[in-house]
């Protein structure tokens, strides 16, 4: 699927919806290493960013939007539409990141 036709937003400029798929989902449930957790606790006493943290949340975060993706692709659809993430912690440590939207099949629009 063309990452293009993937988005916020509940149109596409330039593209029909032919079809509503419906939900599709992509969910990672990730726990932090002992190892990772040590470290993000070195760097909280310098401050600022915690990149050790911000690495973990990105790739989590990607994992689930490829997984919604292949999800779409699985059920027919071309673009995902009206995406969104969210988060829950599940137990101490231990958090689930779900990326969701609407799958659609989407035409483009012969008056563009």
């Amino acid at each position: 699927m063309d990452h293009r036709l993937v988005t916020t937003a509940f149109t596409l400029d330039g593209f029909r919806i032919v079809r509503d798929v419906g939900l599709v989902r992509g969910i990672v449930v990730r726990s932090r290493s002992i190892f990772g957790t040590i470290g993000a606790g070195l760097q909280t006493i310098v401050g600022g960013n915690i990149t050790l943290l911000t690495e973990l949340c990105e790739k989590t975060r990607g994992q689930a939007f490829d997984l919604m993706v292949e999800h779409a692709s699985a059920l027919g659809a071309n673009a995902v539409i009206g995406v969104r993430y969210d988060a829950t912690e599940v137990m101490s440590g231990v958090t689930e990141v779900l990326c969701y939207g609407t799958a659609v099949v989407v035409r483009a629009d012969a008056a563009e």
